[in-house]
This record gives C-alpha cells, sequence and structure tokens, in this order.
C-alpha cells in the first residue's frame, strides 16, 4: 500500500546533500506531497503495516521523518490518505525502511 504525506519541515541539511545516490533529498519542500509505498521487508509480516506510517493518526497529527543515508535530513510530515497504489511523481515518491 501507499500513504501520501504532505512535508510540514524540514532541516536545511536535505538541500545541502550532494552525494550522487542522495540527491533526491534536494528536491524535498514545505507544502509538497510525497507518496511512500509499504512493502517488504520493511513491513510486518503479523500487522502487515509499515512502522511509522501514521496508520492511527488523522490528519492533523504531526509525525516525524528521517531520511535513509542521512539522519541530520529529517523533518515532519501529517498523513494525507492511504491509498492501494501510489499516484506521485517518481521524485516524490519513497519506500518505508
Amino acid at each position: 500500500y501507499c500513504v501520501e504525506f504532505r512535508t510540514e519541515s524540514l532541516s536545511q541539511h536535505c538541500a545541502l546533500e550532494s552525494r550522487p545516490y542522495a540527491r533526491w533529498m534536494q528536491y524535498l519542500r514545505e507544502g509538497h506531497t510525497v507518496c511512500v509505498t509499504c512493502q517488504p521487508p520493511a513491513m510486518n509480516t503479523d500487522t502487515q503495516r509499515c512502522s511509522g506510517d501514521g496508520h492511527n493518526a488523522d490528519g492533523g497529527k504531526i509525525l516525524h521523518w528521517e531520511a535513509v543515508g542521512n539522519p541530520r535530513c529529517q523533518g515532519t510530515w501529517k498523513k494525507v490518505r492511504q491509498l492501494e497504489e501510489c499516484s506521485c511523481p517518481p521524485v516524490h515518491s519513497f519506500i518505508f525502511t
């Protein structure tokens, strides 16, 4: 499944990222909608959910995220909705880890 989040805040360290494999962090912006896919191995086999997917969070709850590979690139977002498949462009599509 896929979860859409609206980015509320992010640290300045995301924009400063220049390593080739992590350049995607430069494209993160406050107010943008991003899609995050939940799939194995991040998906818990018992609950069929990914940790941090905001399952019990209403739209007003602020949730925290952190980029893999650069823990200083972090921020907050709010859950918009859960979908079966993601509909975001590739630059705004991510996976739970």
